[in-house]
């Protein structure tokens, strides 16, 4: 049972799961490459279940850890401090951002799968990498609730898939195992089940600054599980 959720990255998706995580309950130790200073604003508006650390102190602390940094940062993901640990992966690729990865262009690899040969004394679960983080808030439900969403995930360890399973419901969603590592490429950027189901159709003509408004605006829609594994299902490599 997950009692402190640790987080490698604390930002747009991090922030977003300690808020989830606080309100479910659970203690949250907050870590980012800036340093521990950096995070006050946060753990003050968190309350008194939330510590700032550095990223190793992060993963020995948590329970289970989120890591949810640029994909192209990876690589300081501390794999000592995370041997053992459940790290549940939220990173996405964008070349544009990350620079350019050979085996991912290729397709022999998925993003996951990379994150989990650098960790390979951890159990990595892909989740929360395929919606928004204002929506990620504003869509949680408790399990009783009939507009409950459901969101995807995918790893190769059974026990580690349940571990992540229970934080999303203690968050407010439901899980849909989607299948190994290798399957992530499912709810990767592109694919039907990224982002736009949680969505209503964006308006037309819109500029930037009435497209930002309209996104904050917009409660989001309801994705239940059975349709993000019908999504997760179409998806085409």
């Amino acid at each position: 049972m997950t009692k402190t959720l640790g987080l490698i990255g604390s930002g747009m998706i991090g922030g977003t799961l300690a808020r989830l995580a606080v309100a479910a309950g659970l203690d949250v130790v907050l870590s980012n490459s800036r340093g521990p200073e950096t995070l006050a604003a946060l753990v003050t508006e968190l309350g008194g279940r939330a510590h700032a650390a550095t990223p190793i102190e992060a993963a020995q602390a948590g329970d289970l850890v989120v890591a949810t940094i640029p994909l192209g940062g990876y690589l300081v993901l501390p794999a000592s401090a995370l041997a053992g640990k459940t790290v549940v992966d939220t990173m996405n690729y964008y070349p544009e951002r990350d620079g350019t990865l050979a085996e991912l262009e290729a397709g022999t690899l998925t993003s996951s799968t990379l994150v989990q040969r650098h960790l390979p004394d951890a159990r990595v679960v892909k989740a929360f990498n395929n919606i928004d983080f204002h929506h990620l808030f504003t869509l949680a439900r408790p399990a009783s609730a009939p507009d409950r969403s459901a969101l995807p995930i995918a790893g190769d360890d059974p026990a580690a898939k349940a571990d992540v399973t229970a934080l999303l419901d203690s968050l407010g969603y439901d899980a849909v195992d989607i299948g190994t590592l290798a399957d992530s490429w499912r709810s990767q950027p592109g694919t039907p089940i990224y982002v736009d189901p949680y969505l209503p159709p964006r308006p037309e003509g819109m500029n930037q600054e009435e497209s930002g408004r309209w996104f904050f605006e917009t409660p989001g829609i309801p994705v239940p599980a059975a349709r993000v594994k019908e999504l997760a299902d179409a998806a085409v490599r």
